[in-house]
Protein backbone atom coordinates (compact mmCIF):
# COMPACT_ATOMS: atom_id res chain seq x y z
CA UNK A 1 0.00 0.00 0.00
CA UNK A 2 2.90 2.22 1.22
CA UNK A 3 4.52 1.60 -2.45
CA UNK A 4 1.40 1.86 -4.37
CA UNK A 5 1.04 5.36 -3.33
CA UNK A 6 4.93 5.95 -2.59
CA UNK A 7 6.23 5.64 -6.21
CA UNK A 8 3.91 7.21 -9.02
CA UNK A 9 3.98 10.48 -6.22
CA UNK A 10 7.26 10.27 -6.15
CA UNK A 11 7.42 10.79 -10.21
CA UNK A 12 4.88 13.06 -9.72
CA UNK A 13 6.56 15.56 -7.63
CA UNK A 14 9.82 15.00 -9.53
CA UNK A 15 8.13 17.04 -12.07
CA UNK A 16 7.82 19.79 -9.52
CA UNK A 17 11.62 20.61 -9.30
CA UNK A 18 11.68 20.46 -13.29
CA UNK A 19 9.94 23.76 -13.49
CA UNK A 20 12.61 25.71 -11.59
CA UNK A 21 15.57 23.25 -12.46
CA UNK A 22 14.65 24.09 -16.50
CA UNK A 23 14.34 28.10 -15.43
CA UNK A 24 17.73 27.92 -14.04
CA UNK A 25 19.34 25.40 -16.58
CA UNK A 26 17.78 27.33 -19.69
CA UNK A 27 18.68 31.32 -18.24
CA UNK A 28 22.10 29.36 -17.21
CA UNK A 29 23.25 28.61 -20.86
CA UNK A 30 23.05 32.43 -21.16
CA UNK A 31 26.48 32.32 -19.27
CA UNK A 32 25.39 35.01 -16.75
CA UNK A 33 25.54 34.95 -12.95
CA UNK A 34 23.32 37.95 -12.23
CA UNK A 35 20.99 36.48 -14.52
CA UNK A 36 21.09 32.81 -12.92
CA UNK A 37 20.50 34.36 -9.81
CA UNK A 38 18.04 36.20 -10.54
CA UNK A 39 15.72 33.21 -11.23
CA UNK A 40 16.91 31.83 -8.01
CA UNK A 41 15.70 34.61 -6.30
CA UNK A 42 12.39 35.18 -8.37
CA UNK A 43 11.52 31.26 -7.76
CA UNK A 44 12.53 32.03 -3.78
CA UNK A 45 9.97 34.48 -3.32
CA UNK A 46 7.34 32.64 -5.96
CA UNK A 47 7.53 29.65 -3.51
CA UNK A 48 7.95 31.61 -0.10
CA UNK A 49 4.28 32.97 -1.15
CA UNK A 50 3.07 29.29 -2.24
CA UNK A 51 4.90 27.45 0.55
CA UNK A 52 3.26 29.69 2.95
CA UNK A 53 -0.06 28.60 1.61
CA UNK A 54 0.68 24.87 0.93
CA UNK A 55 -1.59 24.33 3.65
CA UNK A 56 -4.32 24.24 1.32
CA UNK A 57 -2.82 21.47 -0.25
CA UNK A 58 -1.14 19.53 3.05
CA UNK A 59 -4.09 19.94 4.95
CA UNK A 60 -6.60 19.12 2.67
CA UNK A 61 -4.73 15.84 1.95
CA UNK A 62 -4.96 14.88 5.98
CA UNK A 63 -9.10 15.90 5.98
CA UNK A 64 -10.37 14.15 3.33
CA UNK A 65 -7.96 11.31 4.33
CA UNK A 66 -10.06 11.06 7.72
CA UNK A 67 -13.20 11.67 6.22
CA UNK A 68 -12.61 8.64 3.93
CA UNK A 69 -11.00 6.60 6.60
CA UNK A 70 -14.85 7.29 8.57
CA UNK A 71 -16.28 6.99 5.44
CA UNK A 72 -18.08 10.54 4.98
CA UNK A 73 -18.37 11.13 1.21
CA UNK A 74 -20.28 14.52 2.17
CA UNK A 75 -17.46 15.48 4.55
CA UNK A 76 -14.88 14.35 1.20
CA UNK A 77 -16.50 17.42 -0.88
CA UNK A 78 -16.63 19.43 1.18
CA UNK A 79 -12.98 19.88 2.23
CA UNK A 80 -12.36 20.26 -1.76
CA UNK A 81 -14.68 23.17 -1.76
CA UNK A 82 -13.66 24.97 0.81
CA UNK A 83 -9.82 24.76 0.02
CA UNK A 84 -10.55 26.23 -3.68
CA UNK A 85 -12.73 29.28 -2.27
CA UNK A 86 -9.52 29.69 0.33
CA UNK A 87 -6.91 29.33 -2.86
CA UNK A 88 -8.72 31.48 -5.20
CA UNK A 89 -9.15 34.40 -2.24
CA UNK A 90 -5.37 34.44 -1.39
CA UNK A 91 -4.17 33.85 -4.75
CA UNK A 92 -6.15 36.95 -5.92
CA UNK A 93 -4.68 38.57 -3.04
CA UNK A 94 -0.94 38.53 -4.07
CA UNK A 95 -1.46 39.43 -7.47
CA UNK A 96 -3.36 42.57 -5.79
CA UNK A 97 -0.01 42.82 -3.56
CA UNK A 98 2.83 41.28 -6.13
CA UNK A 99 4.87 44.77 -6.40
CA UNK A 100 5.18 46.01 -2.61
CA UNK A 101 5.82 42.15 -1.94
CA UNK A 102 8.68 42.23 -4.33
CA UNK A 103 9.96 45.53 -3.02
CA UNK A 104 10.14 44.36 0.24
CA UNK A 105 11.86 41.30 -0.37
CA UNK A 106 14.27 42.84 -2.71
CA UNK A 107 15.47 45.03 0.50
CA UNK A 108 15.67 42.59 2.35
CA UNK A 109 17.20 40.05 0.26
CA UNK A 110 20.16 43.42 -0.74
CA UNK A 111 20.64 42.15 -3.94
CA UNK A 112 23.29 43.41 -6.32
CA UNK A 113 21.35 45.64 -9.34
CA UNK A 114 21.53 43.36 -12.09
CA UNK A 115 19.89 40.45 -9.78
CA UNK A 116 17.16 42.84 -8.81
CA UNK A 117 16.68 44.14 -12.04
CA UNK A 118 15.95 41.02 -13.65
CA UNK A 119 14.32 39.58 -10.57
CA UNK A 120 11.68 42.23 -11.20
CA UNK A 121 11.47 41.10 -14.75
CA UNK A 122 10.54 37.45 -13.65
CA UNK A 123 8.50 37.63 -10.87
CA UNK A 124 6.05 40.17 -12.25
CA UNK A 125 4.79 37.98 -14.82
CA UNK A 126 5.05 34.79 -12.42
CA UNK A 127 2.81 36.61 -10.05
CA UNK A 128 -0.41 35.91 -12.08
CA UNK A 129 0.40 32.33 -11.66
CA UNK A 130 -0.83 32.60 -8.04
CA UNK A 131 -4.49 31.68 -8.29
CA UNK A 132 -4.24 28.74 -10.49
CA UNK A 133 -1.08 27.22 -8.21
CA UNK A 134 -3.04 27.89 -5.11
CA UNK A 135 -6.06 25.89 -7.03
CA UNK A 136 -3.66 23.18 -8.28
CA UNK A 137 -2.27 22.82 -4.67
CA UNK A 138 -6.00 22.01 -3.54
CA UNK A 139 -6.54 19.43 -6.04
CA UNK A 140 -3.45 17.51 -5.82
CA UNK A 141 -4.25 17.59 -2.01
CA UNK A 142 -8.09 16.41 -2.45
CA UNK A 143 -7.01 13.46 -4.86
CA UNK A 144 -4.07 12.85 -2.70
CA UNK A 145 -6.37 12.33 0.34
CA UNK A 146 -8.15 9.86 -1.96
CA UNK A 147 -5.31 8.08 -2.34
CA UNK A 148 -5.74 8.22 -5.99
CA UNK A 149 -1.73 9.57 -6.56
CA UNK A 150 -1.71 7.86 -10.40
CA UNK A 151 -4.37 10.63 -11.06
CA UNK A 152 -1.96 13.12 -9.24
CA UNK A 153 0.63 12.07 -11.10
CA UNK A 154 -0.88 12.53 -14.45
CA UNK A 155 -1.69 16.16 -13.57
CA UNK A 156 1.68 16.68 -12.35
CA UNK A 157 3.36 15.68 -15.24
CA UNK A 158 1.57 17.76 -17.42
CA UNK A 159 2.67 20.74 -15.57
CA UNK A 160 5.97 19.94 -15.53
CA UNK A 161 6.40 18.82 -19.23
CA UNK A 162 4.22 21.99 -20.11
CA UNK A 163 6.89 23.99 -18.54
CA UNK A 164 9.93 22.67 -20.00
CA UNK A 165 8.66 23.45 -23.01
CA UNK A 166 7.12 26.59 -22.39
CA UNK A 167 10.65 27.51 -21.13
CA UNK A 168 12.69 25.84 -23.56
CA UNK A 169 10.72 27.71 -26.65
CA UNK A 170 10.95 31.21 -25.12
CA UNK A 171 13.53 31.63 -24.05
CA UNK A 172 16.07 29.41 -26.21
CA UNK A 173 13.52 30.22 -29.31
CA UNK A 174 12.61 33.11 -29.04
CA UNK A 175 14.92 34.87 -26.60
CA UNK A 176 12.28 36.38 -23.85
CA UNK A 177 14.73 35.73 -21.02
CA UNK A 178 13.64 35.52 -17.76
CA UNK A 179 10.18 37.10 -18.42
CA UNK A 180 9.98 34.11 -20.80
CA UNK A 181 10.50 31.65 -18.11
CA UNK A 182 8.23 33.27 -15.99
CA UNK A 183 5.79 33.29 -18.78
CA UNK A 184 5.57 29.32 -19.04
CA UNK A 185 5.60 28.83 -15.43
CA UNK A 186 2.07 30.98 -15.82
CA UNK A 187 1.14 28.66 -18.60
CA UNK A 188 1.72 25.71 -17.31
CA UNK A 189 -0.48 26.51 -13.89
CA UNK A 190 -3.05 27.15 -16.49
CA UNK A 191 -3.25 24.01 -18.49
CA UNK A 192 -3.34 21.57 -15.14
CA UNK A 193 -5.40 23.87 -13.52
CA UNK A 194 -8.25 23.39 -16.58
CA UNK A 195 -7.32 19.16 -16.65
CA UNK A 196 -7.42 19.31 -12.69
CA UNK A 197 -10.93 20.74 -13.03
CA UNK A 198 -12.66 18.40 -15.44
CA UNK A 199 -10.94 15.45 -13.47
CA UNK A 200 -12.28 16.68 -10.09
CA UNK A 201 -15.84 17.42 -11.80
CA UNK A 202 -16.23 13.57 -12.67
CA UNK A 203 -15.10 12.60 -9.42
CA UNK A 204 -17.66 14.89 -7.69
CA UNK A 205 -20.34 13.29 -9.97
CA UNK A 206 -19.94 9.89 -8.12
CA UNK A 207 -21.03 11.84 -3.96
CA UNK A 208 -23.41 13.39 -2.32
CA UNK A 209 -23.46 16.95 -3.46
CA UNK A 210 -23.60 19.46 -0.33
CA UNK A 211 -25.68 22.50 -0.56
CA UNK A 212 -23.79 25.93 -0.58
CA UNK A 213 -24.93 26.96 2.59
CA UNK A 214 -23.33 23.84 4.06
CA UNK A 215 -19.69 24.63 1.98
CA UNK A 216 -20.11 28.41 3.72
CA UNK A 217 -20.68 27.49 7.29
CA UNK A 218 -18.84 29.15 9.08
CA UNK A 219 -17.87 26.67 11.53
CA UNK A 220 -16.57 24.35 9.11
CA UNK A 221 -14.36 26.97 7.23
CA UNK A 222 -13.04 27.75 11.06
CA UNK A 223 -12.38 24.08 11.24
CA UNK A 224 -9.97 24.31 8.02
CA UNK A 225 -8.32 27.32 9.12
CA UNK A 226 -7.87 25.91 12.64
CA UNK A 227 -6.34 22.86 11.28
CA UNK A 228 -4.09 24.79 9.20
CA UNK A 229 -3.16 27.67 11.00
CA UNK A 230 0.03 26.19 12.70
CA UNK A 231 1.27 24.62 9.13
CA UNK A 232 1.08 28.07 8.24
CA UNK A 233 3.45 29.16 10.39
CA UNK A 234 5.15 26.07 10.18
CA UNK A 235 5.87 26.75 6.45
CA UNK A 236 6.48 30.02 6.97
CA UNK A 237 9.11 29.58 9.33
CA UNK A 238 10.46 26.50 6.77
CA UNK A 239 10.99 28.83 3.82
CA UNK A 240 12.09 32.13 5.80
CA UNK A 241 15.17 30.02 6.59
CA UNK A 242 15.55 28.99 3.29
CA UNK A 243 15.27 32.56 2.46
CA UNK A 244 17.92 33.83 4.87
CA UNK A 245 20.52 31.17 3.74
CA UNK A 246 20.23 32.57 0.13
CA UNK A 247 20.12 36.28 1.68
CA UNK A 248 23.30 35.46 3.24
CA UNK A 249 24.46 33.53 0.19
CA UNK A 250 23.99 36.88 -1.72
CA UNK A 251 26.09 38.91 0.37
CA UNK A 252 29.18 36.74 -0.28
CA UNK A 253 28.55 38.07 -4.57
CA UNK A 254 26.53 36.88 -7.47
CA UNK A 255 28.98 33.45 -7.78
CA UNK A 256 28.28 32.37 -4.21
CA UNK A 257 24.24 33.28 -4.61
CA UNK A 258 24.30 31.08 -7.95
CA UNK A 259 26.30 28.24 -7.24
CA UNK A 260 24.09 27.70 -3.53
CA UNK A 261 21.18 28.53 -5.72
CA UNK A 262 22.05 25.71 -8.55
CA UNK A 263 23.15 23.09 -5.67
CA UNK A 264 20.12 23.87 -4.02
CA UNK A 265 18.22 21.57 -6.82
CA UNK A 266 20.03 18.55 -5.47
CA UNK A 267 18.11 18.99 -2.57
CA UNK A 268 14.89 20.02 -4.04
CA UNK A 269 15.87 17.14 -6.39
CA UNK A 270 16.02 14.67 -3.38
CA UNK A 271 13.29 16.42 -1.28
CA UNK A 272 10.96 15.61 -4.03
CA UNK A 273 11.67 12.06 -3.87
CA UNK A 274 11.21 11.79 -0.09
CA UNK A 275 8.12 13.88 -0.66
CA UNK A 276 6.38 10.61 -2.40
CA UNK A 277 7.44 8.53 0.47
CA UNK A 278 5.83 11.35 2.40
CA UNK A 279 2.24 11.81 0.46
CA UNK A 280 2.03 8.13 1.45
CA UNK A 281 2.43 8.34 5.00
CA UNK A 282 -0.11 11.26 4.91
CA UNK A 283 -2.64 9.46 3.34
CA UNK A 284 -2.29 6.13 5.55
CA UNK A 285 -1.74 8.24 8.46
CA UNK A 286 -4.86 10.27 7.82
CA UNK A 287 -6.91 6.79 7.20
CA UNK A 288 -6.06 5.12 10.38
CA UNK A 289 -6.69 8.30 12.44
CA UNK A 290 -10.43 8.39 10.88
CA UNK A 291 -11.12 4.48 11.54
CA UNK A 292 -9.34 4.92 14.79
CA UNK A 293 -6.98 1.70 13.83
CA UNK A 294 -3.69 2.32 15.96
CA UNK A 295 -1.99 -0.90 14.29
CA UNK A 296 -2.56 0.55 10.69
CA UNK A 297 -0.96 3.64 12.14
CA UNK A 298 2.06 2.22 13.72
CA UNK A 299 2.76 0.33 10.99
CA UNK A 300 3.00 3.22 8.79
CA UNK A 301 5.64 5.19 10.51
CA UNK A 302 7.50 2.38 10.68
CA UNK A 303 8.16 1.75 6.96
CA UNK A 304 7.90 4.93 6.00
CA UNK A 305 11.46 5.37 8.62
CA UNK A 306 12.88 2.50 7.03
CA UNK A 307 12.17 3.26 3.20
CA UNK A 308 12.52 6.62 4.29
CA UNK A 309 16.44 6.28 5.63
CA UNK A 310 17.46 3.78 2.05
CA UNK A 311 16.04 5.95 0.03
CA UNK A 312 18.06 8.59 1.67
CA UNK A 313 21.06 7.02 1.60
CA UNK A 314 20.74 6.43 -2.39
CA UNK A 315 19.96 9.71 -3.59
CA UNK A 316 23.33 11.07 -1.27
CA UNK A 317 25.30 8.50 -3.19
CA UNK A 318 23.68 9.73 -5.80
CA UNK A 319 24.44 13.16 -5.71
CA UNK A 320 28.52 12.30 -4.69
CA UNK A 321 28.52 10.63 -7.99
CA UNK A 322 27.07 12.32 -10.59
CA UNK A 323 27.10 15.94 -9.35
CA UNK A 324 29.86 17.40 -11.16
CA UNK A 325 28.01 16.32 -14.11
CA UNK A 326 24.80 18.00 -13.00
CA UNK A 327 26.36 21.18 -12.26
CA UNK A 328 27.82 21.56 -15.39
CA UNK A 329 24.49 20.77 -17.12
CA UNK A 330 23.14 23.50 -15.51
CA UNK A 331 25.04 26.51 -16.24
CA UNK A 332 28.40 27.32 -18.73
CA UNK A 333 29.71 30.25 -16.24
CA UNK A 334 32.93 28.72 -15.30
CA UNK A 335 32.73 31.06 -12.16
CA UNK A 336 29.89 29.66 -10.75
CA UNK A 337 30.97 25.78 -11.72
CA UNK A 338 34.11 26.01 -9.51
CA UNK A 339 31.98 28.11 -6.54
CA UNK A 340 29.71 25.24 -7.42
CA UNK A 341 31.89 22.17 -6.62
CA UNK A 342 33.54 23.37 -3.93
CA UNK A 343 30.12 23.51 -1.80
CA UNK A 344 29.18 20.18 -3.65
CA UNK A 345 30.01 17.62 -0.99
CA UNK A 346 27.36 19.70 1.60
CA UNK A 347 24.68 19.67 -1.15
CA UNK A 348 25.14 16.06 -1.60
CA UNK A 349 24.57 15.31 2.34
CA UNK A 350 20.90 17.34 2.28
CA UNK A 351 18.85 14.06 1.11
CA UNK A 352 20.38 12.16 4.78
CA UNK A 353 20.15 15.36 7.03
CA UNK A 354 16.10 15.38 5.94
CA UNK A 355 14.99 12.18 5.30
CA UNK A 356 12.96 12.05 8.84
CA UNK A 357 11.94 15.42 8.31
CA UNK A 358 9.98 14.75 5.46
CA UNK A 359 8.67 11.59 6.87
CA UNK A 360 7.53 13.10 9.86
CA UNK A 361 5.95 16.08 7.83
CA UNK A 362 4.08 13.22 6.57
CA UNK A 363 3.34 11.74 9.36
CA UNK A 364 2.12 14.54 11.15
CA UNK A 365 0.41 16.20 8.29
CA UNK A 366 -2.21 13.13 7.64
CA UNK A 367 -3.19 13.05 11.41
CA UNK A 368 -3.56 16.63 11.71
CA UNK A 369 -1.14 17.38 14.45
CA UNK A 370 -0.41 20.56 13.10
CA UNK A 371 0.63 22.41 16.75
CA UNK A 372 3.03 20.23 17.00
CA UNK A 373 4.97 20.86 13.77
CA UNK A 374 4.47 24.38 14.58
CA UNK A 375 6.52 23.67 17.84
CA UNK A 376 9.15 22.01 16.51
CA UNK A 377 9.57 24.15 13.93
CA UNK A 378 10.19 26.72 15.67
CA UNK A 379 13.19 25.03 17.89
CA UNK A 380 14.44 23.98 14.79
CA UNK A 381 14.63 27.33 13.55
CA UNK A 382 16.46 28.39 16.72
CA UNK A 383 19.07 25.79 16.15
CA UNK A 384 19.77 27.05 12.87
CA UNK A 385 20.31 30.84 13.79
CA UNK A 386 22.95 29.18 16.67
CA UNK A 387 24.41 27.26 14.47
CA UNK A 388 24.66 30.24 11.69
CA UNK A 389 25.93 32.57 14.00
CA UNK A 390 28.99 30.35 15.38
CA UNK A 391 29.73 28.92 12.02
CA UNK A 392 29.46 31.15 9.22
CA UNK A 393 31.98 33.96 10.56
CA UNK A 394 34.47 30.52 11.19
CA UNK A 395 33.97 29.11 7.71
CA UNK A 396 32.16 31.27 5.13
CA UNK A 397 29.94 29.42 3.14
CA UNK A 398 30.76 26.65 3.97
CA UNK A 399 29.35 27.27 7.27
CA UNK A 400 26.20 28.21 5.80
CA UNK A 401 25.83 24.67 4.49
CA UNK A 402 26.71 23.28 7.58
CA UNK A 403 23.85 24.96 9.85
CA UNK A 404 21.28 24.26 7.05
CA UNK A 405 22.22 20.90 7.64
CA UNK A 406 21.82 20.81 11.07
CA UNK A 407 18.48 22.40 10.57
CA UNK A 408 16.88 19.48 8.31
CA UNK A 409 18.21 17.17 11.08
CA UNK A 410 16.92 18.53 13.96
CA UNK A 411 13.55 19.13 12.04
CA UNK A 412 13.25 15.04 11.64
CA UNK A 413 14.56 14.14 15.03
CA UNK A 414 12.23 16.71 17.43
CA UNK A 415 9.53 15.27 15.43
CA UNK A 416 10.54 11.87 15.91
CA UNK A 417 10.49 11.58 19.14
CA UNK A 418 7.18 13.26 19.88
CA UNK A 419 5.48 10.97 17.70
CA UNK A 420 4.64 8.03 20.80
CA UNK A 421 3.06 10.92 23.30
CA UNK A 422 0.68 12.10 19.95
CA UNK A 423 -0.13 8.77 19.09
CA UNK A 424 -1.02 7.72 22.57
CA UNK A 425 -2.65 11.00 22.90
CA UNK A 426 -5.07 10.21 19.79
CA UNK A 427 -5.76 6.46 20.07
CA UNK A 428 -5.54 6.00 24.07
CA UNK A 429 -2.49 4.52 25.60
CA UNK A 430 -3.36 1.10 25.16
CA UNK A 431 -3.22 1.60 21.60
Amino acid sequence: MVAGIAVPMTLAYLSTPLIGIVDVAVIGQLGDAALIGAVALGALLFDFLGVSLNFLRSGTTGLVAQAMGAEDREAEAMVLWRALLLAFGAGLLVVVLHRPLLSAFLVAMGPSDAVATATRDYFTVRAFAMPLMLANYAILGWLLGLGRARVALVLQLLIGLTNVAGSVLLVMGLGYGVAGAAAASVFAELVTALAGGVVVMRALGRRPRPSLAAVLERAGFMRMVAVNRDIFVRSMLLIGTFSFFSAVGARFGDVTLAANALLLNIFLLGGYFLDGLATAAEQLTGRSIGAHYRPAFDKTVTLSVIIGGAMAALLALLALVFGDAFVYALTTAEDVRTAALAFLPWAAMTPIAGALAFIMDGIYIGATWSAMMRNMMIVSTLVFLAVWAVAVPAMGNHGLWLALLVFLGARGVTLYLAVPSRANATFGAAG
